[in-house]
């Protein structure tokens, strides 16, 4: 049998003339073992799978000659139909050519792969104390429970339910939710107008695209506020206006001097200053939205974490025509299960739950009724009630560790959420420094001018420090190892 047209000494196919005459090279010798194991019926299908990636992974070359259909049947034992059938397929495919009377070759139109796979993934630093805000403690995903669930859910899940499920989610999540949601953060909700999403970030997608199909260009943001909000609006076609927040909200006329006719607010739990809306700017924000036909896009970002009181209601529940609301499992339960929800306007719904439809039909059925079962069960307050045990406990501790090594630290917004905002002294600055020292102790940090474009100059440094994904004794070790890489000169 002869192979040619490559130029390692093994020969890439199915015997190496450049060794010993009868020596089988090692992928040749794992199709023999791939082929004895698999069942009669599927040695076809495993032989071309063998074949194509042996081309994909360059291991046969462009231009190779394979050896002829009963050379490679005799010496894998098989058919010389098997060994014909994947030539052709593959041929079929472009994976290789043939010509009458002239042998088959691998083709030149494939590429060898990439030699791995890349996680884009957003990962934590990596540093000894991370303190970068924005993630819950993923150790309290109540695995067992959610197992449970699973197998429950599964059993009694029928067939047609594994079907194309409605784009606005099942009905059963969307019931189970508006519930939920009524009790809890003290909304309007009609599950009709309910729609099931990846997350806050597809719900605010979904709503850049309706609000540019009526006319928008620009949407109002809060400053500070969350940098990936302007992202996920410019994918939509808008340009994001920053509108100055004081200790009560936004600033009076801010959305009404900036001409825009939306704005996207964290009402309950600012993120990231950490203020509640009082109630004067809310009444402010719900009249600006009236008088100009606007909306407002609601993220209640952490509203369910309140340690000194009850929870403030959402800014929905004021005027559901006016204020999209948008939340999620992200911060309560874990950001990789990507389940969150909508409240839309009922001028708004039909338009979203079409753009929801060719966006994706709708979101994976399982997940979803996993999710209903998990909320009408009990189990995801008992979980909640479990996370701001835990969070409230860690929050205490950051304040009382900063409180030793950076006396004279101001912390503000209020007790809630999964991050604090730190004033430091301007004696440990300026903040340039602190930060560039911090990084080099590899202490991850991130100061709230990250988060805006107002950056006031009286030489305190300005943190957002986030303490839900880190033990107590980690938070405590992070400070200590802070204090010495930044201590005053």
């Amino acid at each position: 049998m002869t192979v040619s047209g490559t130029t390692s000494g093994d020969g890439a196919a199915g015997r190496g003339h450049g060794a010993a005459a009868g020596s089988r090279t090692a992928w040749t010798e794992a199709w023999d073992v791939l082929l004895a194991s698999a069942p009669a019926r599927r040695r076809g299908r495993v032989l071309q799978s063998a074949l194509r990636e042996a081309v994909r992974s360059g291991r046969l070359a462009a231009g190779t000659r394979l050896p002829s259909s009963r050379e490679l049947a005799a010496d894998l034992g098989v058919s010389r139909g098997l060994v014909t059938d994947a030539y052709e397929q593959l041929t079929a495919e472009g994976y290789l050519r043939s010509g009458h009377g002239s042998g088959t070759w691998v083709g030149d139109a494939v590429r060898a792969a990439a030699p791995a796979v890349r996680d884009r993934a957003p990962h934590p630093p990596g540093a000894r104390a991370d303190f970068v805000p924005g993630t819950p403690d993923l150790s309290l995903f109540p695995r067992a429970a959610w197992g449970a669930a699973h197998r429950a859910v599964l059993a009694r899940l029928p067939h047609r339910a594994l079907g194309y499920p409605d784009p606005r989610g099942l009905p059963e999540l969307r019931t189970a939710l508006a519930a939920l949601l009524t009790r809890r953060r003290g909304v309007v909700a009609d599950p009709e107008r309910l729609l099931v999403c990846s997350g806050v970030a597809q719900a605010m997608t979904l709503l850049g695209f309706a609000l540019h199909r009526r006319g928008a260009r620009t949407v109002g943001v809060e400053d500070p506020g969350s940098p990936e909000n302007v992202a996920v609006l410019g994918s939509a076609g808008l340009r994001s206006v920053p509108l100055p927040v004081d200790c009560e909200g936004l600033v009076p006329g801010a959305a009404a001097r900036a001409g825009v006719r939306a704005v996207v607010t964290t009402p309950a739990h600012q993120y990231p200053s950490g203020i509640a809306y009082s109630a004067a700017r809310r009444t402010e924000l719900l009249d600006w939205a009236r008088s100009v036909d606007g909306f407002v896009l609601e993220d209640d970002y952490d509203g369910d974490f309140r340690y000194d009181r009850a929870p403030v209601g959402a800014l929905q529940g004021l005027d559901p025509e006016r204020v999209a609301y948008m939340g999620s499992v992200s911060k309560s339960m874990a950001p990789g299960l990507r389940i969150g929800w909508l409240l839309a306007p009922e001028e708004l719904t039909e338009e979203l739950v079409e753009r929801k439809r060719t966006m994706d039909l709708g979101n994976p059925v399982l997940e979803q009724a996993l999710l209903a079962d998990f909320v009408e069960q009990g189990g995801y307050d008992r979980h909640l009630r479990r996370c701001r045990l835990a969070y409230q406990r860690r929050r205490d501790t950051l304040i009382a560790a900063l409180d030793e090594h950076f006396p004279g630290t101001e912390v503000s917004g209020i007790a809630a959420g999964l991050h604090i905002i730190a004033l430091v002294p301007g004696r440990y600055g300026p903040e340039a420094r602190f930060l560039e020292r911090a990084a080099a102790a590899g202490v991850a940090l991130r100061a709230l001018a990250y988060h805006g474009t107002a950056r006031p100059d009286d030489g305190r440094v300005r943190l957002v420090m986030g303490y839900a994904h880190q033990s107590p004794s980690d938070i405590t070790r992070g400070v200590r190892l802070l204090a010495e890489a930044v201590g005053r000169d």
